[in-house]
């Protein structure tokens, strides 16, 4: 691809940042915006009916406390006496947990600065024990935003063969997340084939995780049954919007690998729409020839990135 070039007068050269720190901070601008998106996906905790579980757990106790009394033996009283007391048991651990996740959420939602960051890190530090998982997955989401690598450090900490499943899966999620935003589509594929998809109850966590395997498995030569996933859920689906960026950048690189360019180049525009600097993530090494090229184009129509500098790399 190639076009006439107009000699530049001296005054716009002095005007024009150099074409390399115009990439740099193009790059740079793309990352963060990954980063966000990212840290929104992290915080974003499905809503729990609480009273509704224990009405469940409730009914259901009352039942096997009716046919124990009902039975002459001793033995059916005390084994529900059993269960009853680790329903109690089991029901205050899980309140102490969901009060705990939720003050965490809302440190991280509040430190929105350079400067409240630190002070949350500081705090989540003083005010937790050390290996206390969920203050750990709080400090790997504050981290995110300034440095993804120490972000992959601290959740690499959590031994995920000691944790519950569902906090595990999220600790995959996460990290995969950010192997992809990195560029280590490797390592992000091994994270995302233990993600278990089919026993996400909450539909806005299943779409996330599909969507962080699909983008994994369309980088690593599974585009297939990334495609396949991906499209299991509409990312104009209003229940999506916090994470329909990611969707479509997932979906962008799925269509390039199985080159349905139609489909790809509607997914660029929908990213470009959101934000032009987004595209900047398809410029670079390892990237779909098709896609590379796409989301080349539409930067330079859009006027993002200067006509020169695209022009340059094409």
């Amino acid at each position: 691809m190639s076009e006439s070039k107009s000699p530049a007068s001296p005054s716009s050269k002095a005007s024009s940042p150099p074409p390399s720190k115009k990439k740099k901070q193009s790059a740079q601008q793309a990352q963060r915006d990954l980063q966000k998106l990212a840290r929104d996906q992290a915080q974003e905790r499905p809503p729990v009916d609480l009273k509704k579980i224990v009405t469940r757990i409730g009914l259901v106790l009352a039942v096997m406390w009716a046919v124990a009394l009902i039975l002459p033996s001793w033995w059916p009283k005390i084994t529900v006496s059993i269960v009853t007391l680790v329903a109690i048991g089991g029901g205050l651990w899980f309140s102490r947990y969901l009060k705990k996740s939720e003050a965490l959420g809302a440190l991280v939602r509040g430190a929105d600065t350079d400067e409240g960051r630190k002070e949350a890190i500081e705090k989540l530090s003083r005010d937790f024990k050390k290996g206390d998982t969920q203050a750990t997955i709080a400090r790997a989401q504050l981290e995110m935003q300034d440095n993804p690598r120490k972000a992959l450090e601290t959740l690499e900490s959590i031994n995920l063969e000691k944790v519950l499943g569902p906090v595990g899966d999220q600790v995959r999620a996460l990290r995969a997340m950010l192997h992809l935003s990195l560029g280590e589509t490797a390592e992000a594929r091994a994270l995302a084939d233990k993600l278990d998809l089919g026993k996400q109850q909450d539909a806005k966590t299943r779409a996330m995780f599909a969507t962080v395997a699909g983008e994994a498995w369309a980088r690593t030569g599974n585009a297939k049954k990334a495609v396949e996933t991906l499209e299991l859920f509409n990312p104009e689906d209003p229940e999506f919007s916090e994470s329909r960026t990611q969707m479509y950048r997932a979906r962008a690189f799925a269509y390039a690998a199985v080159n349905d360019n139609k489909s790809m180049s509607r997914a660029l525009k929908k990213l470009s729409d959101v934000s032009p600097h987004l595209l900047g993530m398809f410029v670079g090494k390892r990237i779909h020839p098709l896609l590379e090229r796409e989301a080349k184009q539409i930067l330079m129509r859009s006027g993002a990135v200067p006509r020169k500098m695209v022009r340059q790399k094409i």
